[in-house]
């Protein structure tokens, strides 16, 4: 998409690994929990792959956040132990997530003042899924909430729901834009509903969120940081 500053847009923006780091956080728990786990036989990328396994079933079937996170990590301790942990070692557990647990919020860097400009500018909404109150808690603790007209809270985001939103709030989708850095939650369904949207990497990114984008796709907006936004908006 060619380089040009827009005006009077409705921007609707990620949160979670988009806004403030998160997945980077999960990440850290993994790394302490493979550490401590520490299977007799199986090497660290095999124990990986069988929690990323757990994962991806626990989400389809739970939804995503912490509790179910921990969940799963308990579900896995199962599967390599082939025992139920004890209550001790679920402690354990509990304590390698206490990051998550206490809802720390670390912000992506020139966040908060990129969301200051751009609101001057532009209407902002804020579009997050996982569990409600765990993104409340979130939102809360982030300091941004003031900057958005809009805060909606969902348990997944597909097309549906991004014409919902588009239907309920008769946003134009030609001059509405989904920012955010997953190709599967924010990118492809907003643009399936027909709306802009804007790709930010995060090098952190979920694995379970990784999706193909097309390349020739005029519509999507690519830049390499949060800052970038505003020299485009």
């Amino acid at each position: 998409m060619r380089s040009v500053r827009l005006s009077g847009q409705v921007l609707i923006l990620d949160a979670d690994d988009t806004l403030w780091e998160n997945n980077v956080i999960f990440e850290r728990v993994i790394d302490d929990y493979l550490d401590w786990i520490a299977h007799p036989t199986l090497e660290r990328a095999a124990v990986r792959e069988i929690l990323d396994d757990i994962e991806r079933a626990n989400a389809v079937s739970h939804g995503y956040g912490t509790k179910v996170f921990l969940h799963s990590l308990g579900e896995c301790f199962e599967k390599l132990r082939e025992r139920p942990a004890t209550a001790a070692e679920r402690a354990r557990i509990e304590e390698l997530a206490s990051a998550l647990i206490n809802h720390e919020v670390e912000l992506i860097p020139g966040v908060a003042e990129t969301l200051g400009e751009l609101g001057s500018r532009h209407e902002l909404m804020l579009l997050t899924k996982g569990d409600r109150e765990e993104q409340q808690r979130k939102i809360d603790a982030s300091g941004l909430a003031h900057h958005f007209r809009e805060v909606h809270i969902v348990p997944e985001k597909h097309v549906e729901v991004y014409r919902g939103l588009a239907s309920a709030r008769m946003l134009v989708p030609e001059s509405t834009w989904m920012i955010g850095n997953s190709p599967k939650s924010d990118i492809r369904p907003a643009r399936a509903a027909g709306m802009n949207a804007v790709f930010i990497p995060n090098a952190h990114t979920w694995v379970l969120e990784h999706d193909e984008l097309d390349d020739a796709d005029e519509r999507v907006l690519t830049l390499g940081s949060f800052r970038e936004l505003v020299r485009h908006f």
